[in-house]
């Protein structure tokens, strides 16, 4: 998995996201767009990469697109719509894009090569993106992430926040990883 921290001018939205498609399609990788206040940090997305090929593994996914499946876990939510909050929207964002090619598995020299194909996608993927009309400038994006409205929208309560000394972080991947027992 890989991510570009970046600001992004968005003018038509559905245009972006078929953009992004494409560019997923063209190098074998799920491309997907997130408005930065809603990410806690790298380890959220890598959080909820790895629960939503679990669940599509398992064949316990609610979207049929492996993109959303990551957004609705990353989210913390299974209702698209609810789970679209996070996402990009058009004008100026702050944003993290992910690219991550599915795990090919294996062992030995087969599976280190395909894991250098796939790297080589998620960069190719990266930098086609870079060069989109969306594409503003890298930012790190994920240095301080907005306390408050993650807070908010992972429904982190202030009583939760009191009885334990667990960071921000660790709060909100619990919220991704409860998913998994809500379903």
């Amino acid at each position: 998995m890989r991510t570009l921290e970046c600001r992004l001018a968005i003018d038509d939205l559905d245009s972006f996201v078929a953009t992004l498609g494409e560019v997923g399609d063209r190098h074998d990788v799920t491309v997907q767009a997130f408005d930065a206040r809603y990410v806690a940090d790298r380890r959220h997305l890598e959080r909820a990469v790895e629960l939503a090929d679990r669940a599509i593994e398992r064949g316990e996914n609610v979207a049929r697109d492996r993109a959303v499946e990551i957004l609705l876990y990353a989210a913390g939510r299974r209702q698209i719509d609810q789970a679209l909050e996070m996402g990009v929207s058009d004008g100026d964002t702050r944003a993290v894009v992910l690219v991550d090619s599915e795990s090919t598995g294996g062992e030995g020299a087969a599976a280190g090569e395909d894991e250098a194909v796939s790297d080589g996608g998620e960069a190719a993927a990266l930098e086609e993106i870079e060069r989109t009309d969306a594409f503003v400038e890298r930012d790190a994006t994920l240095e301080s992430p907005d306390v408050e409205t993650l807070y908010a929208f992972f429904e982190i309560t202030d009583a939760e926040r009191a009885a334990t000394d667990a960071g921000l972080s660790a709060l909100v991947r619990e919220r991704v990883a409860l998913l998994e027992v809500e379903k």
